[in-house]
């Protein structure tokens, strides 16, 4: 009889994904519910207003360390701003909720000379890997500098101000591969291109990685802001990246910072989907043929839904999502495996240790945060309504 249950239960899971049940609300209602519940109300560990993530180390996977960063966050109450439209009203009002108690802790991770960017850890007590014992020694010595991935998901997720994001932007020409330090660790006829790199920070590498550029250029689309020769760069980048197939051959080389091929199409659709950019719109065919034949292989539940959302924001119905055994929509999402984010230390280093390192598992941490799981769960159905 149980194992009928779970049957069951398997069986409805799986098909509320499929095209003729995404329209579900009450599915809808519940994943939103599940991220309201996992986002922290009083924790000694997690702030208030944040949601938790744990990461684990490439060379070290049997213990998991809590992670107080303020990426998930940023991304959750940006992806809730973005298909809040398409919730209905008791939806909207709880996802209003969900924004507005994060907004508060925003400000512990803002530059603190008062300048408009953002770090991925706590600025107000400098952190590098909070809760490593002894690495924590070092926490106000080697401190990350913010970076343009961060900086510009929070502008979007607080809905920053016209002439903040302008003042912002401003800013990020003055981090880009150029001057004395030119970008060391990418292929050679990519050197030359003055696209931005991650970090604000004047005495750190030039670093690419175009998940981060694809952000940027969202946040430039998005606000409207007039295209700077940094833009045009990281554009052209980005362009070269998909037309000589990088992002299929050597994702983790192009991305560091996300590494995987479904995430890199999510991100390259998300940033298609505010406006068309012709060079872009003249690679479609291609894109929606490589998510396709991704998600025709199943590597997981939820590359198939990020990768059905992408075939979405491109104009194509994805075909439902396989079967997966499992108990519960919650065992589903929540397994464990997936990472959306890698920080990946080795991406720094010039070659060839940054592909000797990297490939090794050297400074590299996954992440994982249930909540923006849920979320990515959340934005597949809304779009799909």
């Amino acid at each position: 009889m149980l194992m009928f249950t779970r049957k069951i239960q398997y069986l409805i899971f799986t098909l509320f994904l499929s095209n003729s049940y995404a329209n579900d609300s009450l599915v809808i209602t519940r994943l939103l519910n599940r991220v309201n519940q996992l986002q922290s109300k009083e924790s000694s560990v997690f702030p208030r207003g944040i949601f938790p993530s744990y990461r684990l180390y490439a060379l070290n996977k049997n213990r998991e360390k809590a992670d107080i960063n303020i990426f998930f966050t940023g991304l959750i109450s940006f992806t809730l701003q973005d298909i809040k439209p398409r919730l209905a009203g008791e939806q909207q009002k709880l996802a209003d909720q969900i924004i507005s108690r994060s907004l508060p802790v925003y400000q512990k991770f803002q530059n603190q000379k008062g300048r408009h960017t953002y770090n991925f850890w706590p600025t107000d007590t400098p952190k590098i890997f909070p809760n490593s014992g002894w690495m924590n020694l070092f926490d106000k010595t080697q401190a990350l500098p913010d970076d343009l991935d961060d900086t510009v998901i929070m502008l979007l997720a607080m809905n920053a101000p016209d002439a903040v994001a302008k003042q912002v932007h401003a800013l990020m020409q003055q981090f880009t591969n150029k001057g004395e330090k030119p970008v060391r660790n990418t292929f050679k006829d990519f050197r030359s291109i003055g696209a931005y790199s991650t970090w604000f920070g004047k005495k750190m590498p030039v670093d690419f990685d175009i998940c981060v550029l694809a952000n940027v250029l969202y946040f430039v689309q998005r606000y409207n802001l007039p295209w700077t020769a940094a833009d045009s760069a990281s554009l052209r980048l980005i362009e070269k990246v998909l037309i000589e197939k990088k992002h299929v051959t050597d994702a983790p080389y192009v991305s560091p910072h996300y590494s995987r091929l479904p995430i890199l199409l999510y991100h390259i659709a998300r940033l298609m989907s505010v406006r068309p950019i012709r060079s872009l719109e003249k690679l479609k065919p291609q894109l929606i043929a490589e998510a396709s034949n991704a998600l025709a292989k199943g590597n997981g539940f939820m590359d198939d839904v990020i990768l059905s959302t992408s075939l979405l924001r491109w104009g194509v119905q994805p075909a439902g999502i396989k079967s997966y055994k499992a108990d519960s929509l919650q065992e589903l999402i929540e397994e464990g495996s997936f990472s959306f984010f890698i920080a990946n230390m080795a991406s720094m280093l010039p070659d060839p240790l940054k592909q000797w390192m990297g490939g090794a598992g050297v400074g590299k941490f996954y992440y994982d945060c249930v909540a923006y799981n849920n979320m990515l769960v959340l934005e597949y159905l809304a779009l799909n309504k």
